[in-house]
């Protein structure tokens, strides 16, 4: 896959850090379907690079190789999940106060266990 372009048609979609990006909306809200790309940091990459928002299948070769290149400079997807799980392993293992609510599926920052806090106990039953 080259850049969205195969056979010298176009395709549906792009693939941009290993993520299909959708082609019917403007690069500044496709970007966030990226993990690890918010609405902050797609402007700011747009900025930085200074590509116009324009709609996804609208870009061309160059900009969108330009926005491969831009975007490998920050943490999403894979290597963000596995950077917060190694810092959630890393707090269980020193068995400190925050990895062992992480352990025993409790709230970790603060929050009332008498009532409330069902959400956070759910996710390991």
């Amino acid at each position: 896959q080259d850049g969205g372009f195969v056979h010298g048609g176009f395709m549906d979609s792009i693939r941009i850090g290993g993520v299909v990006i959708p082609n019917h909306k403007r690069v500044e809200y496709a970007l966030q379907s990226i993990h690890g790309i918010g609405r902050a940091r797609a402007r700011q990459i747009l900025s930085e690079l200074n590509l116009e928002n324009k709609v996804t299948k609208d870009l061309s070769k160059e900009e969108i190789i330009t926005l491969r290149e831009g975007i490998a400079k920050y943490m999403i997807e894979t290597d963000l999940r596995r950077f917060k799980s190694a810092a959630v392993e890393r707090l269980e293992g020193i068995r400190c106060y925050r990895g062992i609510r992480h352990a025993d599926a409790l709230p970790v920052r603060g929050q009332r266990t008498k009532t409330n806090g069902r959400t956070h106990k759910e996710k390991r039953a």
